[in-house]
């Protein structure tokens, strides 16, 4: 059985002391939880060091929100993997629908931070979803389909088992919307069904597949509850944490 993974992406929100409250408040909370599941948190870039050790002894893994795909260089403002790597990151968010959109980064541009990503020993969290124009238009599969394939090009079957596949309908994000479990089931099952035909069935059937889209406590048991849905990428709930730890505890 996949194991489920929540994870938090505040986006920019929180400065290091809002952080530190924050993260201290969840680390107490989640003692109580019994459940087996995976917790990320996914703090801006000025908080990630601090978070690293405020975590230190608990379940909850440290995650980034954002990477450049080269090493080093002339790359004002930007962060690459090995330095995020060095203050404890496990995963990182890749190509989510507000870098898409709002920064212009296009299939080619997130395949190499995968690439980059997954050199360094860093789990991608690799986001895909369709704008409300394209569902409109009947398009989902075709867009869903387009970007798995372009932003997993080059990268192997043993790599694949080390990505985290986020479904997040764009027209769900940030609107309060949020795609019904039967809407998000049949996206995630399509998700795997697109795996199958890279992976053998047994790898498929283990690729970790979460939806991200207006998860919050009132929805989150439903829709964690669908057979392909293996956990959810959280936004605007993440940063309370009575809201973080509910959603967790629902599964």
């Amino acid at each position: 059985m996949r194991r489920k993974v929540i994870a938090g992406n505040w986006k920019m929100n929180k400065n290091l002391s809002e952080s530190v409250s924050l993260i201290s408040e969840i680390v107490n909370k989640i003692k109580k939880i019994k459940t087996k599941v995976d917790i990320i948190i996914c703090p801006p870039f000025t908080s990630l060091d601090t978070a690293g050790e405020l975590i230190k002894n608990s379940s909850i893994k440290l995650g980034a929100q954002n990477m450049h795909s080269e090493d080093s260089g002339a790359y004002t403002g930007e962060i690459s993997a090995a330095m995020l790597k060095s203050i404890g990151c496990e995963y990182v968010i890749l190509g989510h629908s507000e870098r898409r959109t709002i920064f212009h980064e296009n299939d080619e541009m997130i395949n190499k931070k995968m690439k980059k990503a997954l050199e360094n020993n860093l789990k991608p969290i690799f986001c895909i979803g369709e704008s409300l124009e394209e569902r409109e238009k009947g398009i989902t599969f075709d867009i869903i389909k387009e970007q798995l394939e372009r932003g997993l090009t080059g990268i192997n079957n043993t790599n694949l088992e080390n990505i985290i596949i986020a479904y997040e309908p764009v027209w769900a994000i940030g609107t309060g919307k949020t795609a019904t479990p039967s809407q998000a089931q049949e996206v995630h099952e399509f998700i795997r069904k697109c795996a199958k035909e890279n992976l053998s069935n047994s790898s498929a059937e283990n690729l970790i597949i979460q939806y991200g889209g207006s998860v919050k406590p009132e929805n989150s048991a439903e829709l964690l509850n669908q057979p392909d849905i293996d956990g959810a990428l959280i936004g605007g709930a993440c940063l309370i944490a009575d809201s973080f730890v509910k959603i967790i505890s629902s599964i």
